[in-house]
């Protein structure tokens, strides 16, 4: 952003500000340029209430100009602002009207009998007659749907309910049917068969048609009748219909039946094998021998500032406050733009910082931080802020004090002539720095002139309260002070190259971002911070609020909620934010196309076709929305494509099998091999209707309980499992929690209440020995590794190093080397396991936020402290925790060091437990029987809602049954029977209070 200010106003400006910033100042004065200041809010003063907060201006739409802002653009005024993508939407099914019952699903009357010969292909199966409701005119009967004419169409009455119905003359087998429609088609459609032309049975549903030419394969159908009953129409018009054809079953048309094998799984009591400890990847923390604290991490470019919510805010009497309208009512004018991520965000567009603290280094009083930067092109000098300036009531959204000293102010001046003088500089060698004894002019430590030093504290104004009660300035100065240990620093930096930085390495991409604004508490590293008063000054987080240890994610103030699961930990190193980018392209890449879900990124040609013909969702975030739970179900024929259904089929020996026809799992979507398009193979499982009951609380509350049955459009499985998409956040560091410590929390014989607790013991795929499983749904994945390639291949249908093709569907048996079909690379592999890893968590929103006094507060960040204490309080007494474990201790086992000797507050022991009958299926995996779940961790589970985002419904338990927190409780059964019980007791005030609690978390 250009600044437009006056000498007068720089001086006044530098009179208070800081050292590195009156250099700059009083250089760039001398040089007549006196309109510019550092990049990324580089300069003292505020940020303004001219441009704070607000709908974030477009790269196209410069926004008002206000002293000491954000980074600067070029004095010339070439340079464009920095990027805002277009808001990411989640893409979610059309459902189904739900408006009537569906009908019957096929019985095996109705099915192709057994033995049927499938191995040619179908032929063309004559239609003897069809018959319809009322018609537009009698030109468009519905004879004219089945005469071999592309010219003719039926065409029905204007009628929602219209149908036309096809009479073979007798039981005929059919595999295959193809619509072709005129521009009136079908939005939303049933295709029922029957017998007797009055009992009619679903074979398929249509809920979001397309029109033009639909197809439907496999529809293992044997009878007289199929009819086509409408439901919704796509336009005004009737339907109408050019051409109706269909094929007996064959081999281009009817899956074949799978030759199974069973899955093995280790007996109970087996020695579990625990592989040696990984080296890491990078250190992100370490001294030196002097005590010289090395504090290494990772930015990637972002939108606009971490406080710029939706509306304009400011103190009472000091700008526009937007948060409320004319009422005084809140209102919520949309999110800001700083947790999103921006076009192109894997490609060139992370960088590394780092930070060398003396401040516990013996002998040493005046302490000092050396801070570095690690680019991928030559870049601007100057490009990095300090500490929040709070004693000017006109900073809301941004705005920094920015002491310390550029030891080259010309590679900041040289940016006025378009230069950047900060070159690429190699990234530094582990546990060393990269210049430990020559430095840069005489700062030991320092790379370069780009390098900068911290020393100070910086002087500012005294503040008291005024009439309204705001915290402004009192006329009293207070002076800087000497760097000590436990002081918050706000540190952010910004990506300010140029256009010939970025053509320099063929990057034609944008060249100015923001980027994250982090705490750096001296002698001890990056912290998660939240905002206190005044004006939401950045204070670190207290350890009791860190769910995901110290690289838990800081609150958020940009009301950016939909995005909370989507962040690096915190502590995330230099090299490890690139690879988590990388995975990050990865999980939201279209496995056929390689097309990015999000708008302006550039393709993935690694993924082009790697997706085979049958699936669920193209990309992971299709079932994990916004990197949380799937779609809930919630009306009658909605496809549970969002989902995962586990089938599978008993043995003559009595053990499980996949499923002969679906293997492990249903894959409900399908395309042509050949051209991509979309086609329906009757795998689809939809909603057939709910089961509820009522149960009455202690103080007379009744709550409904609702539970999905589900239907297949083929088959139905001997056993099968509706399942969840889970949140992704915090899995690496459940990675890294000790089989050990797992194993200490296994009961032998139950406690007072009943709870048990049982290890599920799993080979390891990839080294066939036995391990503890510790994802999933029943624990039966032993590493983020076998968890991710498991999903890859059974809800998207892409191979990998460990299932190698297709045939692992069906079991062990042709899941081998023998045959390997293209899949994703082992290396790309490891970047989507590491993605997974690096999500942080969410730290416990527990504490009040300083919002200024008349600004609303966020809604989940409007919280009751007091209130949410007692219900952690209940959580405890009502012995919750006896599965929901809240403190536990990683260790050693993983590749990254952000992970490791984290004290974290996962609430779960990733043990099995009986629920009960009422949460059972019939499916087992591995030790975990029917009725086994493992304790699903709850951090995060507070932000469910805001992060599925508005119009979308996510449900709570294995299949999503659970409409809110309540009734997830009321569910638990089995081992969980006694907490549960106490819950129904509580009076509505400790329900309440529970209830706080845990969305806290």
């Amino acid at each position: 952003m250009r600044s437009n200010v006056s000498s007068a106003d720089h001086e006044s400006a530098s009179s208070s500000s800081t050292p590195l910033l009156a250099h700059l100042l009083r250089t760039a004065i001398a040089l007549g340029v006196a309109g510019t200041l550092a990049a990324c809010g580089g300069g003292g003063g505020g940020g303004g209430a001219a441009d704070s907060g607000g709908t974030p201006p477009s790269s196209s739409t410069p926004p008002a100009s206000s002293p000491a802002s954000s980074p600067a653009s070029s004095p010339v005024g070439t340079d464009p602002e920095p990027e805002l993508p277009p808001a990411t939407g989640v893409s979610t099914p059309v459902l189904p009207t739900g408006s009537d019952a569906a009908a019957p699903s096929l019985p095996p009357s109705l099915q192709l009998p057994a033995g049927l010969d499938v191995s040619k292909p179908g032929v063309a199966v004559p239609v003897v007659k069809a018959t319809s409701s009322a018609t537009e005119n009698n030109a468009n009967g519905p004879e004219k749907a089945v005469d071999g004419n592309l010219t003719t169409r039926w065409s029905s009455a204007q009628d929602d309910k219209a149908w036309i119905q096809f009479d073979f003359g007798a039981k005929t087998p059919l595999g295959y049917m193809k619509l072709v429609w005129e521009n009136a088609y079908g939005k939303e459609y049933a295709l029922q068969v029957s017998d007797d032309g009055q009992t009619w049975y679903q074979l398929r549903y249509v809920a979001g048609g397309q029109g033009g030419t639909e197809e439907f394969f496999n529809l293992n159908a044997n009878a007289r009748y199929l009819r086509l009953q409408g439901v919704a129409r796509a336009t005004q018009y009737g339907y109408s219909l050019f051409e109706v054809s269909f094929t007996s079953p064959g081999s281009d048309n009817t899956l074949p039946t799978l030759a199974t094998s069973a899955l093995p799984f280790p007996a109970a009591g087996s020695t579990v094998v625990t592989p040696a400890a990984p080296a890491t990847l990078e250190q992100v923390q370490f001294s030196l021998p002097d005590g010289t604290l090395v504090t290494r991490f990772g930015f990637v470019g972002r939108s606009r500032h971490a406080r710029e919510r939706g509306e304009d805010w400011a103190e009472i009497g000091y700008g526009v406050n937007a948060t409320v309208d004319a009422n005084g009512k809140p209102q919520d004018k949309g999110p800001g733009a700083y947790l999103n991520f921006i076009a192109n965000y894997f490609k060139n567009r992370t960088w590394g910082v780092e930070f060398i603290d003396n401040s516990r280094v013996a002998g040493v009083t005046k302490p000092r931080i050396i801070v570095n930067q690690y680019y991928q092109q030559a870049q601007r000098g100057g490009g990095q802020s300090f500490f929040r300036r709070f004693d000017d009531p006109g900073v809301t959204g941004y705005g920094w004090m920015s002491p310390g000293q550029l030891l080259d102010s010309t590679t900041y001046t040289d940016g006025f002539k378009d230069l950047t003088s900060c070159p690429i500089v190699a990234k530094p060698p582990e546990g060393a720095l990269r210049r430990p004894d020559s430095g840069y002019a005489g700062v030991i430590g320092a790379n370069d002139g780009c390098s900068v030093v911290l020393d100070n504290v910086p002087g500012h104004q005294d503040i008291a309260a005024d009439a309204n009660g705001v915290l402004v300035p009192n006329g009293v100065n207070v002076p800087s002070r000497n760097l000590k240990v436990g002081d918050a620093i706000e540190f952010t930096g910004s990506f300010f190259a140029s256009r010939a930085s970025m053509d320099a390495i063929g990057d034609s991409g944008n060249f100015r971002y923001y980027t994250n604004e982090v705490t750096y508490v001296v002698g001890s590293g990056l912290r998660p911070w939240y905002g206190v008063q005044p004006r939401l000054l950045n204070a670190p987080l207290p350890v009791e609020t860190l769910q995901g240890g110290t690289g838990s994610i800081s609150y958020d103030y940009a009301d950016n909620a939909t995005f909370m699961f989507q962040q690096p930990n915190t502590q995330i190193g230099m090299q490890n934010m690139q690879r988590f980018v990388e995975g990050r392209r990865w999980f939201h890449t279209n496995m056929w196309t390689g097309d990015h879900n999000e708008a302006g990124n550039d393709r993935n040609t690694a993924a082009v076709k790697l997706q085979g013909p049958r699936f669920n969702q193209t990309n992971c975030f299709g079932c994990h929305i916004n990197n949380g739970r799937s779609l809930a179900p919630q009306v009658i024929n909605q496809r549970l494509d969002t989902m995962a259904v586990r089938t599978g089929a008993v043995g003559s020996d009595g053990k499980q099998l996949p499923d002969p026809v679906y293997g492990l799992a249903v894959q409900m979507n399908a395309r042509s091999a050949t051209t991509g398009a979309a086609q329906d193979w009757g795998n689809s499982v939809r909603v057939a209707g709910f089961e509820t009951r009522s149960v009455t609380l202690s103080d007379g509350t009744v709550v409904t309980l609702s539970k999905p049955k589900v239907r297949f459009d083929g088959p139905t499985p001997a056993v099968f499992s509706l399942r969840s998409a889970q949140p992704v956040i915090g899995m690496g560091l459940l990675e890294a929690i000790s089989d050990a410590d797992i194993l200490s929390r296994v009961r032998g014989t139950p406690d007072e209440d009943g709870v048990k607790g049982q290890a599920n013991l799993v080979y390891d795929p990839d080294s066939g020995s036995v391990r503890v499983g510790r994802y999933g749904w029943k624990a039966a994945k032993v590493s983020l590794r076998h968890q991710t390639a498991n999903a890859l291949l059974l809800d998207m249908s892409v191979t990998s190093p460990v299932y190698p093709n297709r045939d692992c569907l069906a079991g062990p048996a042709k899941c081998n080397r023998g045959k390997v079909e293209a899949g994703i690379s082992e290396d790309d592999l490891q970047l989507l396991s590491r993605y997974v890893a690096q999500l942080g968590v969410p730290a416990q929103r527990s504490l009040t936020s300083g919002f200024p006094k008349g600004v609303t507060p966020l809604p989940y960040l409007d919280v009751n402290p007091t209130q949410i204490a007692a219900g952690a309080k209940l959580f405890a007494s009502m012995r919750c925790t006896a599965c929901h474990v809240a403190d536990m201790k990683t260790g050693a086992s993983t590749e990254l060091a952000e992970m490791r000797n984290q004290s974290i507050k996962p609430y779960t022991d990733l043990l099995l437990h009986d629920m009960g009958s009422e949460l059972a299926d019939n499916l087992a995996e591995a030790q975990a029987s029917g009725s086994q779940w493992r304790t699903s961790p709850l951090w995060g589970i507070g932000y469910t809602e805001s992060v599925a985002g508005p119009g979308v419904r996510v449900g709570y338990l294995h299949d999503g049954r659970a409409r809110n927190l309540t009734e997830a409780i009321v569910w638990h059964g089995g081992e969980a029977a006694a907490s549960r019980q106490r819950f129904v007791n509580l009076s509505a005030a400790d329900r309440a209070a529970l209830l706080a609690f845990l969305n806290s978390l």
